[in-house]
């Protein structure tokens, strides 16, 4: 038996899931370009690999529009909704499209109007703070890290906060197509409804704000011009739902990965309780440590080979970005947090013309919520053991269910 097929690759394993690393050290060391049979693709594991095929040219990311197309006819009608707005998400199209859309969508969602909204996320964050009050046990996910990102997105888009149960529940309706491995057969049905229904809630937002412009997001994509260039009516909705997405899907799982990460290292904790000015650095090193993203997915356009194996046309290839972010050819002691640790970028948000348009938000969130929280509270542990923490059956989101807390 080879080396490749004595490694049992299985991302929804659920001691995986809880704590993949001891086997991404061992692909990394034995079958670093390993070949899947359960996922019928590539599987990368070393940071230079992941890094060259994120800048590689020669790949693609558009990985939805080939498979919507081998869909039969009832099954496409089924999801075509999702095939209708997904397909107009940037991070799922190539050059020339991606650069269009990411020109286009980026002379609003800028590094600037990304870093203006500190002040909002600093006022959210008491918000929750005031909001949890005087108790003592709380569900950190469900009081905190999932209520900041959406409310800070939503406010940036001028989304009103009292609709925060509602584009939580659509949002995490469609995660069930983006991100999760759960094969339940009603999976694309839910994520189908919730993508009709936000795309709806989004037009009702655009038109009104076709007639009365406002002092937010929305409004300047829906004015956006360059020269004879904008946004399609669809293009727009697309947009809308893919920045409400991802803008805070990932986040709370930055926020929550990092407040455990912390948990478990208490010294790194006090040292940015003590020092919330070292933030910037403490929040790359979370990020890198135990990052929100598990897995980018690329598909191969021309032959190549890479470790000795040969790549073809139409492969996939999963770039597992938190086995690249402990290589230890990489960084020095990987599996340990080090809050003032430099050396490379890590690989979290991507790397080239991909890298996620909104990291500088979800850095920005970061750095704002996790001082405050190590601060807030005089003590915080977990109300489980750590055992018994349920994380997210997905392959591209790397996250937890809920993370229960003492906390006083």
């Amino acid at each position: 038996m080879s080396v490749a097929e004595a490694i049992d690759f299985r991302p929804d394993a659920p001691e995986f899931l809880r704590d993949p690393f001891p086997l991404y050290r061992r692909m990394r060391e034995e079958d670093p370009v390993h070949w899947s049979p359960w996922l019928k693709a590539w599987v990368l594991t070393r940071y230079d690999d992941c890094k060259a095929v994120l800048l590689d040219k020669e790949v693609s990311s558009d990985r939805l529009r080939p498979y919507f197309a081998t869909l039969p006819g009832a099954e496409a009608a089924r999801i075509g909704q999702i095939i209708r707005y997904l397909t107009h998400w940037m991070v799922f199209r190539d050059p020339p499209e991606h650069t269009r859309l990411r020109r286009l969508t980026s002379k609003v969602f800028h590094l600037q109007s990304m870093n203006a909204m500190r002040p909002a996320a600093e006022e959210l964050t008491h918000w929750l703070f005031d909001r949890i009050g005087k108790r003592q046990e709380i569900d950190f996910v469900a009081d905190f890290a999932a209520p900041l990102p959406a409310l800070v997105i939503m406010a940036m888009l001028g989304v009103p906060k009292e609709e925060l149960a509602k584009v939580k529940r659509m949002s995490d309706d469609i995660a069930l197509f983006i991100g999760s491995s759960r094969m339940s057969p009603d999976k694309y049905d839910i994520a189908e409804r919730a993508t009709r229904e936000m795309a709806g809630f989004f037009r009702e937002l655009i038109e009104d704000r076709r007639t009365t412009a406002r002092n937010d997001l929305l409004s300047e994509l829906v004015h956006l011009r360059d020269g004879a260039d904008s946004l399609s009516q669809d293009e727009l909705v697309a947009t809308c739902i893919l920045l409400l997405f991802a803008g805070h899907e990932t986040t709370t799982n930055h926020i929550a990965n990092g407040l455990l990460s912390l948990l478990r290292f208490p010294r790194e904790s006090d040292l940015l309780k003590e020092n919330p000015e070292i933030a910037p650095r403490a929040i790359e090193e979370l990020l890198r440590y135990d990052g929100p993203s598990g897995a980018q997915v690329r598909i191969v356009k021309v032959e190549q080979e890479l470790r000795g194996r040969t790549l073809k046309p139409g492969d996939r290839v999963f770039l597992m970005l938190n086995a690249a972010n402990r290589d230890p050819e990489a960084y020095d002691e990987p599996d340990r947090l080090v809050l003032g640790r430099g050396g490379v970028a890590h690989l979290t948000f991507g790397f080239g013309m991909h890298i996620c348009l909104g990291f500088p938000l979800a850095r920005m969130e970061g750095q704002v919520a996790l001082p405050a929280v190590v601060r807030h509270w005089e003590k915080i542990a977990l109300a489980v053991p750590e055992l018994r923490l349920a994380w997210l059956n997905s392959m591209v989101f790397r996250g937890m269910t809920s993370l229960p807390l003492f906390v006083r």
